[in-house]
């Protein structure tokens, strides 16, 4: 099998987890890395015995590196658009994390791009919890009809990092000029993406966003500087069979870790997971000898749905791609329902996906 060399732009936390699932693969070998901090690359070179002269500043240089077969982009939201279009005009297959882009008109931009080219770059947006072994089960069982026609279905997104009491100070999530939004960027791309991944697409939404804390401690000057993003975010939406969403997302509330759940209300049975127990599902129905009691069972989610988010992007990149990987098509697809999200909430009022699509494309055949 073809050793699959990687390239990884950016050494901030989430590298250190993927490289460590990349640890455990075979013939994968990380031969070129790039920050803008020159302690973080001389670290990791030192572990991965990486060449000065594959030691970049500059991530274009890595981007356009023959030795590089792939590239991992591990970064802040305002540099994913640079990012992904210069693998796309390099031809180089990629991985970008989430969310897609900071604005939807780069999102567009991109999207267009990549439509324009006939051999297609090999891409992956990191929505991460379709790798959670239970929501694949929960899909599949969805998929076989196991709940019936699906109603409604309930998703939130809750950590407690936000709250006053944690004095977490201002960094690059609190930014909009960085992030593009605050926990809808941030957590709420997760949401859509479980949503449109286990139900289908976004048809409506309408929206409140909140700034609950409106200052946070500057760590390089320790003064209190105005917050200007959402750090709560709720939304309704109708997607695909017209079925009901619900969502809530907030860095404020207290004691949740990293919570992402979702219920799932069909008409023969309700089903629920969350990433905090990512091998277990709980399945509500009828019994099976009396249908008119119903049983309540957790349910141990089988093995061939655990697979590694790392592991699913080199076999697609050696030809044998699962169904449901995240593709930059989903990723526009996302930021799409994001930026409608966002203008529910601004001008308080109901958008229609598909009059929202036509309007982007009105505009772009004027420009």
């Amino acid at each position: 099998m073809k050793e699959i060399k990687i390239g990884i732009i950016g050494l901030g936390g989430m590298s250190y987890s993927h490289m460590e699932h990349i640890d455990k693969l075979k013939d994968v070998r990380i031969v070129a890395l790039c920050d803008s901090n020159a302690e973080a690359i001389e670290r990791v070179a030192m572990k991965y015995n990486i060449a000065i002269a594959k030691q970049y500043s500059d991530y274009t240089d890595l981007i356009a590196d023959h030795d590089v077969d792939a590239v991992l982009s591990i970064t802040p939201n305002n540099v994913h658009y640079e990012i992904v279009k210069c693998c796309l005009l390099h031809k180089k297959p990629f991985m970008t994390e989430k969310p897609f882009t900071r604005t939807f008109i780069e999102a567009a931009e991109l999207n267009q791009l990549f439509d324009a080219d006939d051999n297609q770059v090999p891409s992956m947006v990191g929505y991460s919890y379709r790798y959670i072994a239970s929501f694949r089960y929960a899909r599949e069982l969805i998929r076989q009809d196991k709940l019936g026609p699906i109603r409604h279905i309930f998703v939130q997104y809750l950590q407690e990092w936000g709250l006053p009491m944690k004095e977490t100070p201002m960094n690059w999530r609190y930014s909009r000029e960085i992030s593009g939004t605050g926990v809808l960027a941030d957590l709420g791309t997760h949401m859509v993406d479980a949503a449109r991944y286990l139900i289908g697409e976004f048809e409506e939404v309408s929206a409140m966003l909140k700034n609950l804390v409106s200052q946070r401690r500057d760590p390089s000057t320790n003064n209190m500087i105005p917050v200007d993003i959402d750090d709560f975010s709720g939304f309704l939406a109708t997607l695909d069979n017209n079925v009901a969403g619900v969502f809530q997302t907030s860095r404020n509330a207290y004691g949740s870790g990293n919570q992402l759940e979702v219920t799932i209300y069909g008409e023969k049975g309700t089903i629920s997971v969350s990433c905090e127990n990512p091998e277990q599902l709980t399945w509500i129905r009828p019994d099976r000898d009396n249908p008119t009691i119903t049983v309540k069972e957790l349910h141990r989610v089988p093995y061939e749905y655990v697979i590694g988010q790392m592991q699913d992007f080199f076999d697609m990149l050696r030809g044998h791609g699962r169904d449901g990987l995240p593709t930059l098509k989903d990723g526009y697809a996302n930021q799409e329902v994001l930026e409608a999200i966002f203008q529910a909430a601004q001008e308080k009022r109901t958008i229609d996906l598909v009059d929202f699509r036509n309007n982007h494309l009105t505009a772009q055949g004027a420009n």
